[in-house]
């Protein structure tokens, strides 16, 4: 009889236990539900976001609005706050009524080139030697000036002044500043530089940043039969440009020199 009664109430037990964890179970399934149709804030495209567009843009250019929808249609990597992508760009087009998430955007390295020009800004590949391309030095992100050294004379400045129309002279200066490397050039390794022989230094190029106007400068500057070139790494922090000036050889010998020291440059102070 004993045993009968403890088999009773060992079932009355368990039969105790699942009702709580049925209870238990529908409690839980009751919360999940309440809480997947909690309506959250997120962001929405208010337009058509196109590709490349900067985050710093989504509200200031009328891109992205608050909406609330439900938990349970929250998108992986809704956007929470504008500020999170602020320094990144759009990787491909969010359309109109779309919920915008962070996986949509990329870093403005992960885009490569194409993502640093904007407006009349332009890619212009410098093919050079090493020593005219600061390679091993220059890096991307670095900042060049072109300096180059012109032939010319008097009859590409208008009228032919007397005697000089045949004369040719030379002149150096920096003809373009503050252009961006977007991509420094290979330095070469010393087996590839045994290899090539006659031909160590060549074959390097740089991509410069440059305006739609500069690349016209920078073109007549760097062909084949042009003027002598090279670019100079302006200082990462706080460069500075000293006023335009131009040298000729007459600057170059007589700078810093006194009037007795000059006349001696001439056949009538030599003699």
């Amino acid at each position: 009889m004993t045993y009968r009664l403890r088999n009773i109430g060992l079932a009355i037990a368990l039969a105790a236990v699942a009702v709580l964890l049925v209870f238990y179970y529908v409690a839980q399934e009751r919360g999940r539900l309440q809480e997947d149709q909690e309506l959250v804030p997120v962001w929405v495209a208010a337009k058509n976001i196109p590709a490349g567009t900067s985050g710093a843009e989504l509200e200031s250019g009328g891109y992205i609005e608050k909406a609330e929808i439900e938990r349970s249609i929250v998108a992986p990597g809704a956007l929470l706050e504008p500020q999170d992508v602020a320094t990144k760009i759009v990787s491909e087009q969010v359309y109109k009524g779309e919920q915008v998430s962070q996986l949509r955007f990329r870093s403005q390295a992960e885009r490569g080139v194409r993502a640093q020009l904007t407006g009349n800004l332009r890619a212009f590949q410098v093919p050079g030697t090493d020593y005219q391309l600061l390679a091993g030095t220059l890096q991307e992100g670095d900042r060049v000036d072109v300096v180059a050294t012109i032939n010319y004379k008097f009859v590409n400045f208008g009228p032919v002044p007397t005697g000089t129309s045949n004369e040719e002279l030379t002149a150096s200066r920096v003809v373009l500043r503050d252009l961006l490397v977007l991509r420094a050039p290979e330095l070469q390794t010393t087996t590839s530089k045994l290899a090539d022989g006659a031909e160590q230094g060549k074959g390097l190029s740089v991509l410069l940043a440059v305006t739609d106007a500069q690349a016209q400068k920078l073109a007549f500057v760097v062909r084949d039969d042009g003027p002598s070139w090279t670019l100079q790494l302006r200082p990462a922090l706080d460069a500075s440009d000293s006023p335009d000036s131009v040298e000729t050889v007459a600057t170059v010998l007589t700078d810093g020199l006194k009037s007795q020291q000059i006349a001696l440059l001439t056949p009538e102070g030599g003699s």
